[in-house]
């Protein structure tokens, strides 16, 4: 009995990859359905922050987080999306060539929404700002020293000016986040 329900499931599992609605049974006897999606969702496989320039290409792998029936495909949450993010206007989208689901990979067409770039975080950190206005200060003494006597408000100027020219000249990257949704489309 438990061979013929193996049997089964395994033969109900290999032919739903591509059925119109997925539908297996477990072994407990549950009837799994997945809806037919316009798109996928998604979050990077990745454990950290990525800060992307939006002038490079980036390969980087998705997981889905929301599973469905996607290209002709049903894509259960956990299967690994292979693609790159790609320069385009206005920041970079996800570009996605390939599907892992248990185990194979299947060709799909689909891509995110423009992903907009913002003042580098690690640029406008308090670290950072403290880095810029130190070197605003150290130029505020030297220039006093070679005109003068180098007063505190020569220091003070100088750290200032270091700080708001080091916030206004942040990169602009792109930052996606570990657990960041990203929507795929075909």
């Amino acid at each position: 009995m438990f061979n013929r329900l193996l049997a089964l499931t395994t033969l109900v599992g290999a032919t739903t990859l591509f059925a119109p609605v997925a539908t297996a049974n477990t072994t407990e006897g549950t009837l799994i359905a997945q809806n037919t999606n316009q798109y996928l969702t998604t979050t990077s496989a990745q454990n950290g922050e990525l800060y992307l320039n939006s002038d490079k290409r980036y390969s980087y792998n998705l997981e889905v987080t929301r599973g469905g029936r996607f290209a002709g495909l049903n894509v259960p949450a956990g299967s690994i999306i292979r693609g790159q993010y790609v320069p385009t206007e206005g920041g970079l989208r996800y570009v996605a060539n390939s599907v892992v689901v248990n185990g194979r990979a299947y060709n799909i067409s689909a891509r995110s929404g423009v992903l907009e770039p913002v003042k580098d975080p690690r640029d406008t950190s308090g670290d950072a700002v403290a880095e810029d206005a130190g070197i605003g200060a150290g130029a505020g003494l030297v220039l006093g020293e070679v005109f003068g006597d180098a007063s505190v408000g020569e220091i003070v100027g100088g750290a200032a000016a270091g700080a708001a020219v080091g916030n206004l000249t942040a990169d602009r990257v792109v930052v996606v986040e570990p657990n960041q949704p990203i929507n795929l489309y075909n």
